[in-house]
């Protein structure tokens, strides 16, 4: 049975449109290398986009999780900032099975310039190939890694914020769960945008969008599939893997979580901060009418400008 669900802005769904006509390879767990290699074929690096900007790129091979390969750091900043400076630490999106650290980057010279941080963006392992918990360790040792550095780093190891959109959000969600666990590094915000947290695939919202939009109920589960296998959906999963499954959400930094009202992740999303609340603690929830998931890549529309004016005021007041 279909279930009725909430429109698309109709903004939105005119970009949509034009989005889902182009032409795209099968997407499962057999095509994920190609759909890998396509996304980087358009997607430009942390150099090209600052091209001109004026900003500093250095990229860091630093100690990974016990007995795995190091992880790859992207730092940006800018070379003139009076040190120390708060960091966003970023973690990319992609489903946790595609991407790398230069997606979401065209974000990064706005958060230079606007709040004086620098930037350091994480190359974690994908699954299939790399399932939980090499991603979320990855994460979790690369921010051990830059409060531990953070002299040298030009970091301020007090005004650390960790940073997400999709699966990103997901694992910042999860790595300030461990974070908290594992007594530190202390974190003075989590920006969730669009979060992965649960992988039971059981909410309204993930059986409204049963394949609609760009990332839709039968993604998701490949998404999930790849990073937890035959466990998926199973009392057996970590809060370090799906933060939903977390039932302590007690102790954790200020929050910010955003979300589409027409995609999958909605309920999840409304969840995770209702329960932060519930625990005593703080987070700043939006919800956007008509929003697809990755709806902020349509710039040019009003939801897409409001949501950036709300992340941009938050941020405002935690880093400044």
């Amino acid at each position: 049975m279909t279930l009725a669900r909430p429109p698309y802005d109709p903004e939105l769904q005119a970009f949509l449109d034009t989005m889902l006509a182009q032409p795209n390879r099968p997407f499962n767990l057999t095509t994920i290398a190609a759909r890998r290699e396509e996304q980087a074929a358009v997607q430009p690096t942390i150099d090209e986009i600052l091209r001109d900007t004026g900003l500093e790129h250095v990229e860091l091979a630093v100690p990974g999780p016990d007995g795995a390969p190091d992880v790859t750091l992207s730092v940006v900043r800018h070379p003139d900032r009076p040190a120390p400076t708060a960091c966003v630490y970023h973690i990319h999106g992609g489903g946790m099975i595609m991407g790398n650290r230069h997606s979401g980057a065209q974000a990064f010279p706005g958060w230079v310039e606007r709040y004086g941080v620098t930037i350091v963006s994480v190359e974690y392992r994908l699954a299939p190939e790399h399932p939980h918990p090499a991603p979320v360790e990855d994460c979790y040792a690369g921010l051990r890694w830059v409060a531990d550095h953070a002299a040298e780093l030009g970091i301020d190891p007090a005004r650390i914020l960790i940073a997400g959109g999709s699966a990103g959000g997901g694992l910042a969600a999860a790595t300030a769960l461990l974070a908290r666990d594992r007594g530190g590094p202390a974190l003075i915000g989590q920006l969730l945008l669009c979060p992965m947290l649960d992988d039971r695939d059981a909410t309204v919202s993930t059986r409204q969008f049963d394949g609609s939009g760009l990332w839709h109920r039968e993604d998701n589960i490949i998404g999930w599939t790849a990073l937890l296998g035959d466990a998926k959906g199973t009392p057996d999963v970590s809060p370090y893997a799906a933060p939903a499954r977390a039932t302590d959400l007690g102790g954790l930094p200020p929050a910010f979580i955003d979300c589409g009202s027409a995609e999958v992740f909605r309920d999840e999303a409304v969840d995770y901060a209702s329960r932060i609340w519930a625990a005593g603690g703080q987070a700043e929830l939006h919800i956007w009418s008509g929003g697809f998931h990755g709806f902020a890549m349509a710039e040019h529309t009003a939801v897409a400008r409001a949501a950036r004016a709300a992340i941009e005021s938050w941020l405002s007041r935690v880093l400044t």
